[in-house]
């Protein structure tokens, strides 16, 4: 009896148990739709983080190289910088202008001193009792001076005689000659004697032609004057 009922209740029991078991299946579909995009997000997630990871990564390595390159530049360039340089001109122009005063004090000693060697005291000549003796002494003094000036100028002119010769003789030997100055031409001068140049190079017909004299085939006419009638007089 139960074998012969066994295929009729496993008919009507096999699809409730579907029914039964589809509730299940269900669930565990959404648990593993749910399960599998959480780790879709969590992949995308790490790979996002990654990823500006890696942008951070090479934005430092970028940073770092500027700055290598920068420490660099700077290390080239040396102890000078732009500030210390400008300090260093201003103490180097003090310095100078210093030396420049100092040898103009030194010269116009210098000239003082040789003025109060050069230079004869003149005598009282309201307690002077010979002015001749005075007068002498004065007029050999004066002519002592201007043969040394005599001397000088032409001890002077002899050097730079040489001077000149031997920058002459350098010049050839270097191969170098002094460039001669040239006279600086204005732009519009330039285009007014090219225009000068275009005008003279065209052909004038009437200068080739010849020129003549307005009275040369007019009537000759007697020098004497026609005498005036008796009713004109």
């Amino acid at each position: 009896m139960l074998t012969r009922c066994a295929p009729v209740l496993s008919s009507i029991l096999a699809p409730l148990q579907k029914q039964l078991c589809k509730p299940v299946v269900g669930i565990k579909a959404k648990q593993s739709i749910c399960n599998w995009s959480l780790s879709l997000k969590l992949d995308k997630a790490t790979d996002r983080v990654k990823r500006l990871a890696e942008r951070e990564r090479k934005k430092e390595a970028v940073r770092k190289r500027l700055e290598e390159a920068s420490r660099a530049k700077k290390a080239k360039k040396g102890f000078l910088t732009p500030e210390r340089k400008k300090k260093l001109r201003k103490l180097l122009m003090m310095k100078a202008a210093e030396d420049l005063k100092q040898q103009q004090m030194l010269k116009e000693q210098e000239r003082q001193r040789v003025l109060q060697e050069r230079i004869i005291p003149l005598p009282d000549l309201d307690e002077c009792d010979d002015l001749e003796e005075v007068y002498n002494q004065m007029r050999d003094r004066l002519i002592i001076l201007e043969s040394e000036n005599y001397d000088v100028s032409y001890i002077v002119r002899q050097k730079d005689f040489e001077i000149n010769e031997l920058t002459i003789a350098v010049n050839d030997l270097r191969g170098k000659f002094v460039k001669p100055t040239l006279k600086k031409v204005s732009k519009t001068e330039g285009k007014f004697d090219k225009l000068k140049k275009k005008e003279a190079s065209k052909v004038d017909f009437r200068s080739t032609l010849k020129t003549i004299e307005k009275n040369q085939f007019a009537m000759e006419e007697d020098g004497k004057e026609k005498a005036k009638a008796d009713w004109a007089k």
